[in-house]
């Protein structure tokens, strides 16, 4: 049998190694069910691991450069056991892996994201077994207190800086109903928060019949007996609508924080990215949403350095930020992806120590904004879905995203909703002592 060369064994084991975004966690987390009701047993170890799959991204140059290191590492592993099954999947997979197979030999399956199949294959061969007749679903077996479901794959803008379209391929919005049904199921495990993913969550339904939109489909999940919370990421500024606006105010599940990158807040660097909107059509969006939803906390994304930015786009960027004031905001200089429309036709111009500096400058401005926004929180009350231990402390988040810390008590507070009364505040977290047993 051919499950016989590993050593003469079946496959019994496998690690998942993950980088980058929350789909890529997702898939992660999609093939550990998948690989677990084929009778694996998951381990953090690569060196007793029978299959080894490393989740790539390349969004940046600098988690490109972790997943090559990260391939060298498991290269002697597969040296000293040739019947070990070594995978690559996610982003750093395009549809012709040809130059990766010639600078990966020792790698057995490439898989594009959400392309279990090629992985699935290999398994199954070396079981003896047809794995699509033993799969119930992909639906993470043992979940935790929260968890992702994919909504929609993929995407059609065509930011000039970005690498996903040529990986994630074209949108495709999964049916409204199935969906749902896996909300239930998780449900019915004990998950109390989903988290509904697409690179632009945004533009959910366009593509399916009756063209149901996101706040269609927070409208059903809302509905779901057992799930308490409702994330939604990643949002577009130019798909952002007035329903789905209306859908987060109105709906008390849904959490009042939403992320929707805007990249940049000069003009001029906006259109070379092809972002679709104006800082001022951006400005308005965020006025529109403080309206109706006016507690909402706010996260953002932006890029510094792009192609061509000059000192003064970089400031209109920073006055953008100490005028809306974000509660997040994720900074990162331009790192060019070859195969991108700016790789091709634009001068990476901008000095990587000058790119430097301005994310430190960025960085030191929201450190501020934030250490002031989480200030107001001291001597409040506000309600934390506990998920988890961190150094001897019950931690959770808010409905607004806001990291709570407090003490570990002698109760199990562990996927309860607990009011916490804020004690202390920083920019990053806030702490403060349990008011009840939760619920």
């Amino acid at each position: 049998m051919e499950g016989d060369i590993l050593n003469g064994h079946r496959p019994r084991s496998f690690a998942i190694w993950t980088i980058g975004c929350q789909m890529n966690k997702a898939d992660s987390e999609r093939l550990a069910s998948a690989l677990s009701q084929l009778g694996l047993e998951e381990t953090d170890d690569f060196r007793q691991a029978d299959v080894i799959v490393l989740n790539s991204c390349v969004v940046r140059q600098s988690a490109e450069e972790k997943v090559v290191g990260t391939l060298g590492l498991v290269k002697p592993l597969k040296e000293r056991r040739p019947g070990r099954i070594i995978a690559l999947m996610g982003c750093m997979v395009g549809p012709k892996p040809d130059t990766l197979r010639q600078r990966f030999p020792y790698v057995d399956v490439f898989a594009r994201p959400q392309e279990y199949r090629p992985i699935l294959d290999l398994v199954g061969r070396r079981l003896g077994v047809n794995w699509e007749g033993c799969l119930s679903s992909f639906i993470p077996l043992r979940p935790g207190v929260s968890a992702y479901i994919p909504v929609i794959h993929g995407c059609d803008r065509m930011c000039t800086f970005c690498i996903i379209p040529y990986r994630r391929g074209r949108e495709v919005s999964r049916p409204l109903e199935e969906v749902v049904q896996e909300a239930r199921l998780l449900a019915q495990k004990g998950v109390r928060e989903v988290v509904l993913l697409g690179q632009i969550v945004d533009r959910y339904g366009h593509d399916l019949p009756g063209r149901p939109d996101l706040a269609d489909l927070l409208e059903a999940v809302h509905r779901v007996p057992g799930i308490e919370r409702i994330r939604f990421l990643t949002s577009h500024p130019a798909d952002m609508t007035d329903r789905i606006i209306q859908a987060v105010a109105r709906l008390e599940k849904v959490c009042k924080h939403i992320n929707i990158p805007v990249q940049a807040g000069d003009d001029e660097v906006l259109a070379r990215m092809r972002r679709g909107y104006t800082r001022d059509d951006y400005l308005r969006l965020i006025e529109r949403i403080r309206s109706a939803i006016p507690d909402v906390a706010l996260s953002t994304d932006v890029i510094v350095g792009f192609c061509g930015e000059t000192e003064a786009q970089f400031r209109r960027t920073l006055d953008l930020l100490a005028e809306v004031r974000f509660d997040k905001v994720h900074i990162a200089p331009y790192s060019p992806r070859p195969g991108t429309i700016a790789s091709r036709r634009m001068e990476d111009d901008v000095p990587p120590e000058e790119k430097r500096r301005r994310v430190q400058e960025a960085e030191r401005l929201q450190e501020r904004i934030a250490g002031e926004i989480n200030a107001r929180y001291l001597g409040k009350t506000v309600e934390v879905l506990v998920d988890g231990r961190e150094r001897g402390k019950w931690r959770g988040r808010t409905t607004t995203d806001k990291l709570v810390f407090f003490p570990d008590g002698e109760r199990d507070y562990m996927g309860k909703l607990v009011e916490v009364r804020i004690t202390r505040a920083s920019p990053w977290a806030l702490q403060g002592e349990p008011v009840g047993a939760g619920r």
